[in-house]
């Protein structure tokens, strides 16, 4: 066993808690500002601070969410009164997560359009001073493209996503962080869920040998996956039932039952599609060693960002938002969502294409 072996099993289960999931609120200063220009806020620090306070103060919070991603930014920041947000949640039994990729670069020798993920310089040392401000988990972001007539995905890239992924999650358990594996495959093109299934197995599978290559202790790491879907321009789209069937299909196919939790991103779902999703995925017949959970970061946010505009007069009523789309995503892990949460505003897209944190 491990030095945090132990730690890292109790925080991985109480993260995959039955009825919560993880907000992800670590969108980069540009990702943020782009959602603000949306409702004609300005960028800058405190605007920032304030949202992401209206956010963590949201009563309730703790009913539906077990743990919160921070970007750097955010994790030193205060509330009105002075307190730590990193205090303010660890107060309330949510789980402080810390977002430690720092993007996407070209890969050479690779298809147009495919990424490796940067970061791995001086993590080590990220990953413990993280840990002593109160991080408990850390999450990495690595993206693969399905684009069959540029060769997409190519061997190379996936190969050198999940290795720099299984190289993450060692060096964050070496430092007493739960590690949230992140290999997303987009949403982007028009392929059917067919291709999208055979890759997302092509991938898992190999990010799982990668894990096991990098001896990561799997009962304390948690899966931050996207559904198997249908491409954002297919001519048709696999329903939420279907999502759900071929999702499980592949889950089965790749991911060993030692894992506590896998969390599902939205990845630009609308908030209504992801929770049914996931919904259908817990109710769907077929085995499922998991907690099969949520980590959403727009499909938690859109209305709550439309409700807000920046106005102090408005964050009641946006809190309430956050509450009414956590508690239909609790609902939807429990699969005992009835649907409708939030009207049609909650059925808006949140596509957007190539999108970055």
């Amino acid at each position: 066993m491990g030095k945090f072996d132990a730690e890292l099993i109790e925080i991985a289960n109480a993260i995959s808690t039955p009825g919560k999931g993880i907000l992800a609120a670590d969108e980069s200063t540009g990702t943020i500002g782009n959602r603000f220009q949306a409702i004609k806020v300005e960028n800058n620090e405190d605007n920032r601070r304030k949202y992401r306070q209206l956010l963590f103060e949201a009563e309730d919070l703790n009913k539906y969410i077990s743990g919160v991603i921070f970007f750097d930014e955010t994790f030193y920041q205060k509330n009105d009164a002075g307190v730590p947000f990193v205090e303010l949640l660890s107060q309330q039994g949510i789980c402080v997560g810390i977002k430690l990729d720092k993007g996407q670069q070209p890969i050479e020798g690779a298809a147009e359009g495919e990424t490796s993920t940067d970061g791995l310089d001086g993590l080590s040392k990220r990953c413990a001073e993280y840990r002593k401000a109160g991080a408990r988990f850390g999450k990495w972001r690595a993206t693969i493209v399905i684009d069959s007539a540029k060769g997409a995905p190519t061997q190379l890239a996936i190969d050198e996503q999940v290795r720099g992924l299984a190289r993450y999650a060692s060096i964050c358990q070496a430092n007493g962080l739960v590690p949230v594996v992140e290999p997303e495959v987009l949403m982007d093109g028009d392929h059917s869920i067919e291709v999208a299934a055979e890759v997302t197995q092509r991938v898992w599978a190999a990010q799982f040998k990668a894990l096991a290559d990098h001896h990561v202790l799997l009962e304390g790491c948690l899966l931050k996956p996207n559904f198997v879907r249908s491409g954002e321009k297919a001519a048709v789209q696999a329903s939420s039932v279907e999502i759900a069937k071929w999702t499980l299909r592949v889950l089965q196919n790749t991911v060993p039952p030692a894992v506590p939790g896998i969390n599902f991103l939205s990845g630009g779902m609308s908030e209504e599609e992801a929770t049914l999703a996931l919904h259908h995925l817990n109710t769907v017949p077929g085995k499922k060693p998991w907690s099969l959970s949520f980590s959403y970061g727009r499909a938690l946010q859109k209305t709550v960002l439309k409700v807000w505009e920046g106005k102090d007069e408005n964050i009641k009523a946006a809190q309430a938002a956050l509450i009414k789309r956590a508690k239909a995503n609790g609902e939807a892990q429990l699969g005992k969502y009835a649907g409708g949460a939030g009207g049609a505003a909650a059925s808006e897209s949140s596509f957007v294409a190539g999108y970055k944190y």
